[in-house]
Order: structure tokens, then C-alpha cells, then sequence
């Protein structure tokens, strides 16, 4: 009997863009149009040359990521896309999602290029539908913009559409959130991401914090449950802390990180996970290119991690999702007990924090906002019960192993 062919993702790193946004912590360059031809030529001989070792895949999810991949143009991206279906086993049904910036992705007549070419999901940095938020971010679009670049995407029939927003950002009011909510869900779009501003080190916002009017923490969070709240009235069920989506339109991509599936990136600094092995790639594009035409490796971390050592991202990455984690999945996958982390979410019952329900434990949407703590002390229980296993298997006292 044949074996099943395993799922595998693929992530496509493309690092134009237009301008750096000022809160942009991603490896991205811009004003570097003429090296697009070249990388994407590189990209091409770099997906050959990895699709030797996922014979036995069958690729589910290709995400094109930036950066903003819609910068590079629909006849490279289309280059790109026939790449992959040459090289790869791709499946049927699988998803394929272009991210984009609404001010280059108002052409429908691309947008339905790229749909016949196999593009089915369009992911659309809005960010805010409030144009002075937007200037002040450094983004390269308003929020009309955004708007035609909806209708432009409904045009090309494609109808799988996701929109980002940022809240907690420079002088954001709670009214001023609402309203780009509820401006963006009028837009209908199957799938919300809606993200924390986060102040990366290294970037122009973190210089800029010190002069500018930045939410609290008391006002996101409070932004964060309202918007949970909001977008449950509308029909979006919350399957991860920062996603939401109409049944069936759950990001697949998104969903291979969370749940431990396998994935091959590509690009400078991008991430696999494949066959056991997690790796990361050269975050400098010509060292990267240099590379692939050389034949040279491109790799600038790596570590083997055995399924058995997997215990404390099933629990980090898996009580992220509104799935939750269950005990006996745990100690299928990981050998080891569920006591020590099924005491930890116990305690947050009676807080509200957690939940368990049809034999999986979950965060609530309040949870989700101390994910980091409840997060933290499961997996110092888990680190302490291994530890006292070991020093046990020293001591010979095998009752405790």
C-alpha cells in the first residue's frame, strides 16, 4: 500500500517594496527594483534545488510574503508560480495567497492574471482606514486605495480576500479603532488579522516612541476584546490570537506554524521546518542570490529537533490557536505526561484565563492577552518535571521515570 504523501507549505520571501513603513521589523528593500529580475531567476534554481528533498510532499499552501510581493509585478510573480508547479507536487485544492499593498493591487485585470495562473488569496496590508494614521505609519496607500483594490480583487473573482489592521497605534483612539473595524468589515473580506502594534529595536518608531502618544496597555487591551467581541457579531470566528475568519477561510499557511506542520521558506531570512530540521536563511539578499548561483550554502542557522523534543512548541504554539491543546494528543506525540501543564491551566480557570471543553484545554480571549505568562509557567512545569525525571533516572529510583 502506498504511503499518503505529506502535506508541506511553502513560503515565498519577496523583500521589495516601495518604502520601509516605520514600524517594519521584516527583511525588506526599498528602491531595489533592479535586482528583480535576477533574484527572481535565483528564486527559480533555489526551488529546484530544494524540491529534491520533498518528493514525498504534496505542497497544501504557497504563500508569496513580503516585503510586498504585488511590487514585483504579475509576469514575475506568474514566472514564480509555474516554478513551483514544475518542481513540486502541488495539490489541487491547495492555497495560494499573494500578499499585497492596496496601491499596487488595484489593476483587476492582474489581479485576474494571477488568479488564472493559480492565485486563489489575496492578503492586503490596510493596516488603518484613517489616512493620517497611514502617513504617519510611512505606508504608501490611503484607505480609497485600499477600497479599490477590494473591488478590484472581487472583479478578478477572487474570493478568498484577507485584510490586515494594526491597533495600538500613535495617538489611536478607542473610537478611532472601531471605526476602521467596522470600515474594513464592510469591505466583506472572508479573513481579519488584526495585530498589537509592536515597537521592534531597530526601527524608526523605536527612536520615535519617546515623542509620540502610544495606547496603553489597559486601552489595547481593551481594543483587542472589544474587536473579538465585534467581529463574533459579524461572523468571524476567532481561530488564533490575532485571526479571525468566515467558516472555512482559515488560513491554511498561517495554520501550518501553529500546528507543528512542515514548511520550506525561501528567500533572505526565511524559515523552514523540513524533515525534523528547523533552518534559516542569509538575511542579505546578494548574499543570498551569491549563494544560489554558487551552489554555495545560504544557511545561517540550523538545528534538529527529533519529534520527541517537540513538547514545549506543541504547548507554546497550540494554546495560540481558539483549538487549544489536548492532553492526550500531547502525550501521543511527545511521550511525556499532561500533569504538570494540565495543573498550570487549572489555576487560570477560576481567573477566566482558560477553559477546557470536549477534552481540550484553550486561552479565552482574556488569556489570549496573557498568553505569554500562562504560556510561561506550563512550560516551567513541563521544563520541572523532566528535570526531576532525570535526576530520578540518576538516582536509579525508576518509580519517578
Amino acid at each position: 500500500m502506498k504511503k499518503p504523501a505529506m502535506p508541506l507549505g511553502l513560503y515565498i520571501h519577496i523583500p521589495f517594496c516601495k518604502s520601509k513603513c516605520i514600524y517594519c521589523d521584516f527583511y525588506s528593500l526599498p528602491q531595489a527594483e533592479g535586482q528583480m529580475d535576477r533574484y527572481v531567476s535565483v528564486l527559480c534554481r533555489h526551488l529546484e534545488e530544494i524540491s529534491r528533498q520533498a518528493t514525498a510532499h504534496l505542497v497544501d499552501s504557497i504563500y508569496f510574503g513580503g516585503g510586498t510581493p504585488s511590487y514585483l509585478g504579475e509576469q514575475r510573480l506568474c514566472r514564480l508560480l509555474k516554478a513551483v508547479y514544475r518542481y513540486y507536487h502541488v495539490s489541487k485544492d491547495a492555497e495560494i495567497t499573494l500578499e499585497a499593498n492596496p496601491d499596487s493591487a488595484g489593476d483587476w485585470r492582474a489581479l485576474r492574471s494571477l488568479r488564472r495562473a493559480g492565485f486563489n488569496r489575496l492578503s492586503l496590508g490596510v493596516q488603518s482606514t484613517d489616512d493620517a494614521q497611514l502617513r504617519q505609519l510611512g505606508r504608501p496607500h490611503t484607505f480609497a486605495q485600499a477600497e479599490a483594490a477590494v473591488s478590484a480583487a472581487r472583479l478578478a473573482k477572487l474570493e478568498n480576500l484577507s485584510l490586515d489592521l494594526i491597533y495600538g497605534l500613535p495617538g489611536q483612539s478607542m473610537a478611532r479603532w472601531q471605526r476602521t473595524v467596522e470600515q474594513a468589515a464592510r469591505l466583506e473580506p472572508e479573513h481579519l488579522s488584526c495585530y498589537g502594534l509592536k515597537v521592534e529595536e531597530g526601527t524608526p518608531l523605536w527612536e520615535m516612541q519617546g515623542r509620540l502618544e502610544m495606547p496603553d496597555d489597559d486601552l489595547q487591551a481593551d481594543m483587542y476584546l472589544w474587536c473579538v467581541e465585534r467581529l463574533a457579531q459579524l461572523g468571524y470566528a476567532q481561530y488564533e490570537i490575532s485571526n479571525f475568519a468566515k467558516p472555512g477561510c482559515e488560513s491554511r499557511h498561517n495554520l501550518k506554524y501553529w500546528t507543528l506542520g512542515e514548511y520550506a521558506g525561501f528567500g533572505p531570512g526565511a524559515h523552514s521546518d523540513l524533515g525534523g530540521v528547523r533552518y534559516a536563511y542569509v538575511r542579505d539578499l546578494s548574499a543570498y542570490c551569491w549563494g544560489v548561483e554558487a551552489g554555495s550554502s545560504v544557511v545561517e542557522s540550523s538545528e534538529t529537533i527529533p519529534p520527541r523534543e517537540r513538547d514545549m512548541e506543541y504547548i507554546m504554539l497550540g494554546l495560540r490557536t481558539a483549538q487549544g491543546i489536548s492532553g492526550k494528543e500531547f502525550e501521543y506525540r511527545c511521550r511525556r505526561p499532561f500533569a504538570p501543564v494540565e495543573a498550570v491551566l487549572r489555576q487560570f480557570v477560576r481567573t477566566g484565563h482558560t477553559l477546557r471543553r470536549e477534552g481540550r484545554w484553550r486561552l479565552t480571549p482574556e488569556g489570549f492577552l496573557v498568553s505569554n505568562q500562562i504560556i510561561g509557567q506550563a512550560l516551567e512545569a513541563l521544563a520541572d518535571e523532566k528535570l526531576r525525571r532525570e535526576q530520578a533516572a540518576a538516582r536509579h529510583d525508576y518509580r519517578m521515570v
